[in-house]
């Protein structure tokens, strides 16, 4: 389906620069930034999350940053509610808007839909939360390949939310996950264009490396030690602030779990490149882009469709 409306997505690596061209995009198309990076909703969590700068918030308008509590329960599924909504309003007002964030999840409920999942009781959850804090992410890993080897295969296997999910919905339907996925969605009520930043894997990982110590440097420790008491909220499940539970609980040295902290994100980084990947329309410029030439490319696609 085609439509007037444009929705300029831009995606690629974490410390990639994604924040900084979302801004002079919007500048340039008079748009909002609508914000999917899952961790940057939580207004608990600034320097662990790398929230925009007060000078990047204030040079365009951004939705959906810091704009909820890690004590709530928000989910991909209230996202794309939220998002979709404030698209609709935000289209009013402008044809072009501009969306940005490294969860594949949270961009793909936007532009594609998510797929339907039954409700399943709660106590489901708690159990397998338990049981993660118990017996490790392993023992879940294992419960996973045992009932949906196709959802084992295709997720983060160390994202222990994604793998409650899976499994919450294994045993509360008492079918696999995996035959949920991938149903006809709702049409959306805009044109997609998907933009990706990258660069060769040793600019990444010293970005990542340099983003790191300098999240240290601006009080990361402080924070994590602020959030250390609600440690098992869904939230905190995340690089950067797990490594350092872990050293507050002297299961790290301060110096391993800065160390942990970049590998993980280095990881991080690695599965995202492969999530987005997958999307063949994604038009890839190196990170150090002019942004005239992606501008020129934005709209020679709107002008092509």
């Amino acid at each position: 389906m085609t439509s007037n409306n444009y929705l300029i997505t831009i995606v690629g690596p974490t410390a990639i620069g994604k924040t900084a061209l979302s801004i002079k995009l919007a500048n340039y198309f008079n748009a909002d930034i609508i914000s999917c990076d899952s961790r940057q909703f939580y207004k608990e969590m600034t320097i662990g999350t790398a929230v925009p700068e007060t000078d990047e918030l204030a040079a365009a308008t951004h939705h959906f940053i810091q704009n909820r509590s890690i004590f709530e329960d928000y989910n991909v599924g209230s996202f794309e509610r939220d998002a979709l909504s404030k698209l609709d309003e935000l289209f009013q007002k402008n044809s072009v808007q501009i969306m940005v964030g490294g969860s594949g999840l949270y961009v793909d409920a936007v532009l594609k839909g998510l797929d339907y999942f039954p409700e399943v009781d709660p106590k489901i959850r708690e159990e397998l939360t338990k049981q993660l804090h118990e017996k490790g992410i392993e023992t879940l890993q294992e419960k996973l390949k045992e009932l949906d080897l196709e959802t084992y295969n295709s997720i983060a296997i160390d994202n222990p939310h994604r793998i409650m999910r899976a499994l919450e919905i294994c045993i509360g339907a008492k079918i696999p996950y995996s035959t949920f996925k991938n149903k006809p969605k709702t049409p959306r009520n805009f044109t997609s264009i998907k933009i990706g930043l990258n660069a060769n894997r040793e600019i990444i990982y010293n970005r990542i490396n340099l983003r790191v110590d300098i999240m240290l440097a601006n009080g990361l420790l402080e924070e994590a030690k602020n959030l250390y008491v609600n440690k098992n909220l869904n939230a905190l499940q995340t690089v950067g602030y797990r490594e350092l539970f872990s050293f507050f609980e002297g299961e790290f040295t301060q110096e391993f779990a800065v160390s942990e902290i970049k590998k993980n994100t280095r990881r991080f980084a690695k599965r995202q490149l492969t999530w987005f990947k997958k999307d063949e329309d994604t038009l890839w410029f190196d990170y150090q882009t002019n942004i005239n030439d992606i501008i020129n490319k934005i709209s020679d696609k709107i002008n092509a469709i």
